[in-house]
């Protein structure tokens, strides 16, 4: 069942404890929507609660492999957090969530006929798209390998411990998982601390050279994140592809000197259906096309999750930020709406 905004409700078949305050949630996928929710490695959901009248989102990787695992995501308590601390300490199978479908780009085009070596990076929850890059990767091609460096402070910290123990053990010639744990003592020094920049560097010299890998996927906090492409930029690798849970959010943008604000006519493509509006061009195009269509999609109206992206058709726009979106959607007329002006008159998008 959905409703206008594409939400679909889904059951909740388990909620498995991973640490003290971590989760996976699975959901039970009726027939009728098993291909409107068949997802590919990397990408996540947004889920959305209603809490006295507020419509909160929040997106989730999906952690299973896209051949073999049930749908379902890892969720982190955050501090403060309405959405993560409800569904980490309260939520109970059986009950019935609304779920928008599958979404994002971050994972790799896989294939059987692919030999490549994959590069995984990830701190804290960061892990939960990795665990389903990995298993998909190892499960699909044969002839392939993935190293995953993994960042936490204890190994009471990992999520999905045991599923990761279990890739290691069915693919020991083929799955290289390195923990770092930062207040945890290990036999290795180099494995014994924070994975920040010095330290990754030295992994990389001395256990995972960047000219073996292919490509290069990194998931966790901004800053470490940050650092680790810097890092493998500076030793040569070109294929990095990066995914942020969470950013700070950038300072207001000034307004535009008097008289060059104005309105822009906008037309939005959306589910097929054509709506056109009139903005400032001070104002953001998703807060303006909610406005007329609350079935235009969003998440964490940050930069970060990419549910929001749209292609621009006619006229132009510019964006504030930008954490989710490669090179290759920029160069192609994508943008983000939740962090987009117009510059233009007129604006024809497309939400993709």
């Amino acid at each position: 069942m959905s409703d206008p905004s594409g939400f679909h409700r889904l059951t909740v078949a388990a909620v498995e404890p991973l640490t003290d305050d971590s989760v996976a949630i699975t959901f039970d996928v009726p027939a009728e929507l098993a291909e409107v929710f068949c997802f590919q490695p990397g990408q996540h959901l947004t889920l959305r609660r209603v809490v006295e009248g507020e419509d909160l989102r929040r997106t989730y990787s999906v952690c299973a492999s896209a051949l073999t695992g049930p749908l379902r995501v890892g969720v982190k308590r955050l501090d403060g957090g309405v959405v993560s601390g409800w569904l980490v300490d309260e939520l109970r199978a059986g009950e019935v969530l609304e779920v928008l479908p599958p979404a994002g780009r971050f994972g790799p085009a896989l294939s059987p006929d692919n030999r490549k070596r994959y590069g995984l990076i990830a701190a804290g929850s960061g892990v939960t798209p990795m665990v389903a890059i990995a298993a998909t990767a190892l499960e699909l091609e044969p002839q392939s390998e993935v190293v995953l460096i993994l960042g936490n402070r204890t190994s009471r910290d990992v999520m999905f411990l045991e599923d990761l123990a279990d890739l290691k053990d069915r693919f020991q010639t083929r799955f290289q998982l390195l923990h770092v744990l930062s207040r945890e003592e290990q036999e290795s020094e180099l494995l014994s601390g924070r994975l920040d920049r010095a330290r990754l560097s030295r992994l990389l010299q001395s256990l995972v050279p960047v000219e073996s890998i292919d490509s290069w996927y990194l998931c966790g906090p901004f800053g470490m994140v940050t650092e680790a492409r810097e890092v493998l930029t500076e030793a040569g690798a070109t294929d990095v592809h990066v995914e942020l849970f969470h950013a700070d959010a950038p300072p207001p943008r000034p307004p535009r000197p008097a008289g060059e604000a104005g309105e822009a006519t906008v037309t939005a493509v959306l589910h097929g259906r054509t709506s056109t509006l009139s903005m400032s061009k001070d104002g953001k195009v998703l807060d303006a096309v909610l406005a007329v269509r609350a079935d235009a999609p969003y998440a964490c109206r940050g930069g970060v999750c990419g549910t929001c992206r749209a292609r621009v058709l006619e006229g132009e726009i510019e964006m504030e930020t930008n954490y989710a979106l490669e090179p290759d959607e920029l160069a192609a007329g994508v943008f983000l709406t939740c962090q987009a002006h117009p510059v233009t008159d007129s604006l024809r998008l497309e939400f993709l």
